[in-house]
Parts: C-alpha cells; sequence; structure tokens
C-alpha cells in the first residue's frame, strides 16, 4: 500500500532531509518520536514500534538480523535510541518450538534476555513476539482512538470489511487476546493465511501496520488511522444521530469555581489510604459525555483498550448529580458513590483472583465523573494524573466512535469474542463492546504488569504531597522549594516578587520536572491574595499538605527610630499575616481530612532582648506563640512548627546594602566600600557566627532542612514545637 495524499486530519510530519542523516536504530527512534508526538495516533506510553535491522554479530564477525523493539515502559514520543531492546531475530523466532501453551506464555517473557543483542540490560516488552514473528521489516502496533473505536465496535468486523472496500485495503481481523506470546502467533496466522493484507485490528484492542521501509511503514500507518478517522466521522454525521444518546443535562456555568472548591474534598476522599494529586478538566468531549445519556452506562463497563485501564482501573467513578442542583449535595454524594466503587472493586478483585495475583491495590477510583462540572483524575504526581486523565479521554474518543459507527445499524454478533473470552462475557451498550471484567483483570494484575510496576524507581520522601512555599521566591523560602523538590514534592511557590517565584519555579522546575511546580503572586495581609493563592494550588494539583511561610520583615530607618506606623506594620506582617495564612489554609486542610503541616518562621530574636529591634523582637515573640496556640487549635490532623534562626544574611532580602552597612557600622567591623553586596554580607554574617557556639555562619538551607524535616513525616508526633537554627546561641537558650 502507498500512502494516500489526502490526509484530512493527520500531518506528515517526515522530514526526508533529517532522516537521510540517520542510520537504522535512529529512523526507528526517528519513526517513534513522530508517531508518539500526536495523542490520535498513541497514547503516553502506549503502543509499540519495531525494526528487523542487519547488524554484524561481535561473537563471530557475521551479519545477523537483529530486531529492535520499544523496551518495556517506554514512551514512543520521547523515547531514545538506548530506549530500545534488541534480540537475535534467528533465537527468538526459535522459541515458537518451546512454546507450551497459552496457559504458559508467560514463561516466555524469561525467555527474552537469552535473545538479547549486543549486552543491551533493555527489559523487551510484552509485544515482543507481536512484532518478531510478523513477516515485514518494520512494524507499528498502536492505539489510535479511530482504531480502538473499530476495534470496540459490536459490528465492528462487518465495519472493517466496508473499510477495506471503501478504502482500498485488506485489514484483518482477529478476536480479544491479551498480548503476549498467543497473540504473536494468531498474527503470524492470521497473516500468512490473509494474502496481500496490509494490517490487522486486534479485537477491544489495537491496530497493526507495516511498511518495507521505515517512511514507508510511518506513512501506511499514518494513512490508515487518518482512513479510520473519515470512515467514523461519515458514520457520525447520519441523521439523527446523537453522540451518547444526546444531552440529558446541561453544563454549569461556574463548572469551573465548583471543581475548586470541591477538588480538596475529593483529593481527601480519594488519599485516605495513599495520597494522589489531582487534575481537573472540562474540555469540550468531557462535557458532552459527562452530560449525556449514556454516560452513567458507558463509564460503567469501562475501558476496553489495555493501556487505558491499566491507568484509569476497570472503570470510572460516577456521581449521580443533577447539575440543576445545589454543589452542597456533591460531598454526600462522592461519599456514597465512593462506598459502593470500593465495594464493587474488592468485589471485582475477590472474583477474579487466584492464589499468585499480586496483593489489592488501592480500591479508590482514579478518574471521577460528575455531571454538569467534567472530569477529576488522579495519580502518584502531576504527570500521571494528567496522562490518566488523557487516558480516559482516549476512551471517551472510543466509545464515541463506537457508537457512531453503530448510527442506524444493529448487530448481535461480538466479534471481539475468541479464545479468550466468549460473547456472553461481554458487554455492549450503544454498539460499544467493553472489555470482560476476567479479562481486564488479566491484564490490571498481570504479574508482568507489576514487575514492571516494581521496576519504578523508589519514591521520595515527599512524593505525593503537595507545598505551597509563602515566601519561597527568594533566602529561606527559596532553599525550602529547592529541597522540597529533590525529595519529590509538589510545589507551588508565592511571593510578592512574582518575578522571584517565577525564577525559583524554573530553578525547581529543573529538578522535579516542569509538571510540578508552579508559583503565584500573594501578600499576606490580604485574605483575598491568599485565598486565590490557595485556589491555583488546588487548581494545579488538586489540593495541599504542607504549608511554609518565610516571609517577614524587619523595619529599619536612617536614623534608627521606629515609626508607629512601621510598629503597625511589623506585627501585620510577621504575626496577624501568619493567623490569615494559617485560618485560610486550615479551611483547604479541613476540606479534605487528611494529615498535614504547617512550620512558620519564628527567630532567636524571639527570646533575647536586644536595643534597636524592638518591633521586630515582639513579632517574633508573638508568633512563636502563635505556632502552639495554632497546633492546638489545628489538632489532630493538622500539625504546626516553626523554626527560631539566628541572623540569616545570605540571600535574605530584609538584608539590603544600606541596611547591612548600617550593621557592620553599629559593630564597628572594618569593610571595604567598594566590595559587593555578598561581600559584605559575608563580613556580617561571620561577625554573627562568631557569636555563638559552633562559629558556623547560618546558610539558608540550614533552615530549609529543619523546616523540611518538620514538615515531613518524620516529624508525625511534634507539634507545636519550634527548632532552634542559630548556631548555639546561648543568649536564645530558653530560661
Amino acid at each position: 500500500m502507498t500512502a494516500h495524499n489526502d490526509l484530512r486530519f493527520l500531518e506528515d510530519r517526515w522530514d526526508e532531509s533529517l532522516a537521510a542523516k540517520l542510520d537504522g536504530p535512529e529512523l526507528l527512534r526517528y519513526r517513534s518520536n513522530l508517531l508518539g508526538s500526536d495523542l490520535r495516533i498513541t497514547n503516553f506510553g502506549g503502543g509499540n514500534t519495531s525494526s528487523k535491522l542487519q547488524q554484524i554479530d561481535p561473537l563471530d564477525g557475521r551479519p545477523k538480523e537483529i530486531l529492535w523493539v520499544k523496551g518495556s515502559g517506554g514512551d514512543l514520543g520521547s523515547i531514545k535510541r538506548a530506549g530500545f531492546a534488541t534480540l537475535y531475530l534467528d533465537k527468538l523466532k526459535a522459541l515458537a518450538t518451546a512454546y507450551r501453551g497459552v496457559h504458559l506464555e508467560d514463561d516466555m517473557v524469561e525467555m527474552y534476555p537469552l535473545c538479547a543483542f549486543g549486552n543491551n540490560p533493555v527489559a523487551a516488552s510484552i509485544d515482543t513476539p507481536l512484532h518478531g514473528f510478523l513477516p515485514f521489516p518494520h512494524v507499528d502496533h498502536l492505539h489510535p482512538d479511530w482504531g480502538i473505536a473499530l476495534a470496540a465496535s459490536a459490528n465492528g468486523k462487518i465495519k472493517m470489511e466496508e473499510f477495506n472496500t471503501e478504502f482500498g485495503h485488506k485489514l484483518a481481523w482477529l478476536p480479544w487476546q491479551r498480548p503476549g506470546f498467543e497473540l504473536g502467533m494468531m498474527l503470524k496466522k492470521i497473516v500468512e493465511d490473509t494474502p496481500d493484507c496490509d494490517g490487522v485490528v486486534l479485537g477491544g484492542h489495537g491496530l497493526f501496520t507495516w511498511g518495507n521501509t521505515q517512511h514507508e511503514s510511518y506513512l501506511n500507518t499514518l494513512t490508515i488511522i487518518d482512513q479510520l478517522g473519515q470512515f467514523i466521522e461519515r458514520h457520525a454525521s447520519v441523521a439523527g444521530h446523537k453522540h451518547f444518546g444526546g444531552a440529558k443535562v446541561e453544563t454549569r456555568e461556574d463548572r469551573e469555581t465548583i471543581a475548586t472548591a470541591i477538588m480538596p474534598y475529593l483529593r481527601g476522599a480519594m488519599s485516605r489510604k495513599q495520597r494522589w494529586i489531582g487534575t481537573y478538566s472540562s474540555l469540550p468531549q468531557v462535557l458532552d459525555f459527562v452530560n449525556s445519556e449514556s454516560a452513567e452506562k458507558l463509564a460503567h463497563l469501562g475501558t476496553s483498550c489495555p493501556d487505558h485501564f491499566i491507568r484509569t482501573k476497570i472503570r470510572p467513578m460516577f456521581i449521580k448529580w443533577n447539575p440543576a442542583g445545589d454543589p452542597a449535595e456533591l460531598k454526600e454524594l462522592i461519599e456514597t458513590a465512593l462506598e459502593t466503587y470500593r465495594v464493587e472493586y474488592a468485589e471485582y478483585y475477590k472474583k477474579h483472583a487466584v492464589s499468585d495475583s499480586p496483593a489489592i491495590r488501592d480500591a479508590s477510583p482514579t478518574v471521577v465523573l460528575i455531571p454538569g462540572i467534567g472530569l477529576f483524575s488522579f495519580g502518584k504526581s502531576k504527570i500521571e494524573s494528567r496522562i490518566t486523565g488523557e487516558f480516559y479521554i482516549n476512551a471517551i474518543h472510543v466509545m464515541q466512535g463506537a457508537g457512531s459507527l453503530g448510527a442506524g445499524s444493529q448487530c448481535k454478533d461480538i466479534p471481539q469474542a475468541g479464545p479468550a473470552a466468549s460473547a456472553s462475557e461481554f458487554t455492549v451498550h450503544d454498539n460499544y463492546v467493553a472489555l470482560p471484567p476476567s479479562e481486564a483483570f488479566r491484564i490490571e494484575y498481570w504479574k508482568l504488569e507489576e514487575a514492571k510496576i516494581r521496576r519504578q524507581p523508589a519514591e521520595k520522601e515527599l512524593s505525593r504531597r503537595i507545598a505551597l512555599i509563602v515566601g519561597g521566591g527568594s533566602g529561606i523560602g527559596r532553599e525550602v522549594a529547592l529541597l522540597a523538590a529533590e525529595r519529590g514534592a509538589h510545589i507551588l511557590i508565592a511571593d510578592r516578587d512574582v518575578k522571584g517565584a517565577e525564577a525559583v519555579a524554573e530553578e525547581v522546575k529543573a529538578i522535579v520536572g516542569k509538571e510540578a511546580a508552579s508559583w503565584t503572586a500573594i501578600d499576606i495581609r490580604d485574605r483575598k491574595t491568599i485565598k486565590a493563592a490557595l485556589e491555583a494550588t488546588v487548581r494545579e494539583f488538586g489540593g495541599l499538605d504542607i504549608l511554609v511561610n518565610t516571609a517577614a520583615l524587619f523595619p529599619s530607618s536612617a536614623d534608627g527610630i521606629i515609626s508607629d506606623a512601621q510598629w503597625g506594620l511589623t506585627l501585620e506582617v510577621n504575626v496577624t499575616a501568619n493567623y490569615l495564612l494559617a485560618d485560610e489554609t486550615s479551611k483547604i486542610f479541613a476540606e479534605q481530612g487528611i494529615d498535614a503541616s504547617v512550620v512558620l518562621t519564628s527567630s532567636a530574636n524571639a527570646v533575647v532582648a536586644k536595643r534597636g529591634s524592638e518591633a521586630y523582637d515582639v513579632s517574633k515573640a508573638a508568633l512563636s506563640h502563635l505556632v502552639r496556640e495554632l497546633a492546638v487549635t489545628l489538632a489532630p490532623k493538622v500539625r504546626v512548627n516553626g523554626i527560631s534562626p539566628a541572623t540569616v544574611v545570605k540571600g535574605s532580602t530584609m538584608f539590603p546594602r544600606d541596611r547591612v552597612i548600617a550593621s557592620l557600622k553599629k559593630y564597628k567591623l572594618p569593610f571595604d566600600e567598594a566590595a559587593t553586596d555578598d561581600g559584605l554580607r559575608d563580613v556580617l554574617a561571620r561577625f554573627y557566627a562568631s557569636r555563638t557556639l559552633t562559629h558556623q555562619p547560618i546558610d539558608p538551607r540550614d533552615c530549609a532542612q529543619a523546616i523540611l524535616f518538620l514538615a515531613s513525616p518524620l516529624t508525625r508526633c511534634t507539634t507545636g514545637h519550634l527548632i532552634p537554627v542559630d548556631g548555639g546561641l546561648t543568649e536564645a537558650y530558653l530560661r
């Protein structure tokens, strides 16, 4: 087959001038990246590509045919050359003689390392035999929404034949079979039995296409997917057809506001076993689905493609809410739905688990649908929660496409039925065929999938936790943000200095990833901006676990006299604003109902009486007691602690050049007027250090270490406490 030039939906992105410079493995990488760059072609982490390439065997110096295939757990859109497994093709094919049948097909995976070429440590995926036993140089196995829609239609095989006739193809159909060695044997046979076959539709699963060159394989794949889109869209335009049976309810105009308000409660309900990061979507296709007549039934059927429900679980949780009602009803409806979901999930596990099945996982849903509002998705990270939502949007497209293919027709046959599952095990609604729960379980709790999960890096101390760092644009706050990023937190940086906050956010993203950090403006004297910063945190990540405030004010003047206005402002910023911040944040914590932590920044000055810093010292003394008061008020779910550093000069916005010089003169310390700001700060910091037991200048990172110790699960039994970070300042000893 040659590619058509009339692509209607997709774009041919192949650059021949670039491709001409690439060797075989790099062409495979290039082809894979192009295919993975469009979610309509394949979803994140889904699909597989391969090439059979001639390479010199280092053992005997002779050319051998080597299968290059995407490694287990890789993503086509971002895969590099090093992400592909490499196997001697002749050794892989020889495994057919050792194959003892579908009931023992998982044993074959242990044989793949014996076929590895070039001492390659990349684990071969379970799809490896699907590629190796096809007689084509270059193979693409993808999960395009249009392709799965055909594969998951009750009349899918009939429509495939119509598609073949209309577009001049010879696609073949295979009934549902879990990926593995057996499916590889089935693919080999169907291609042998179908002369001139140019692709295979895997019932309920996806699509296989191929080509004699890398470019041809890419174009063939692109063309067939685009033509499937044209075919489905033509069916969708049949007079009188309504997607998902038409609208049942209307979208709320205030859906974004309601979503932000309900998300902390929803996240807390989802996180009673382990914490989740949340993402909200109100895309038009999402609202069309959740508002429809068939939404509840289709949602309960679950998805069909294995790549989908590994992330979305067997089904989402649908909230039976009438958007014309009061949003206050949602909490009770969520609790009822969640109780039902967890019971059903436990029954699903109990019914299908066998003696060697992995232990049951968190029974909470990862996707929640609310009519009139949209879709909420959850994962262990922001990336995972977003991708989970995208996968269910893919599933929505699939259900819509299947419904379109069924427009105006009735089909009682289930072409997905076969050796793996009989027709009676499949459920159909609006021409969409869901995977049987027994088969879904065999994917979700597959030992091979469990092994893939166990190969993932261990989670860090603050993984799954969301931190709002107030004053994070500089000094101690910046160090808290950077250190929290190193420990795996999701971070929202808030500061009056928005440029500083944005700059630190970029530093944090370099550590933890671009989706795990953001920034916002805040003035902690103003409840409105505090609420706005909290709402920004909820919209970004779904809730909040850790609140840190390092913002403070040290009043100064040229003549050393503090005005009444400065006195009032100092207490407002250093005391009242901390109360306002904690008070507003406590509302988010209360909605979540899970353990949380607050850490405020006091000072050694809270207990050391000094001349000239009365306003600051009194404010910090009040703040220290506020920590204890808040610990009592917010117990038992919220711990409130603080740190009491001695003077931290490095990186502090409270030490502009004029204040540093004034202090140097006050203590009669020699300095060079031409020195840099940092040079002057170093002189002052060394002087302060000389007055302590350790003689160590206090670094902002020292304070950050103490703050995150108090904020972390390591101090789950510590609240109402202040840790000194003062180098051993004897004047600050309590008495």
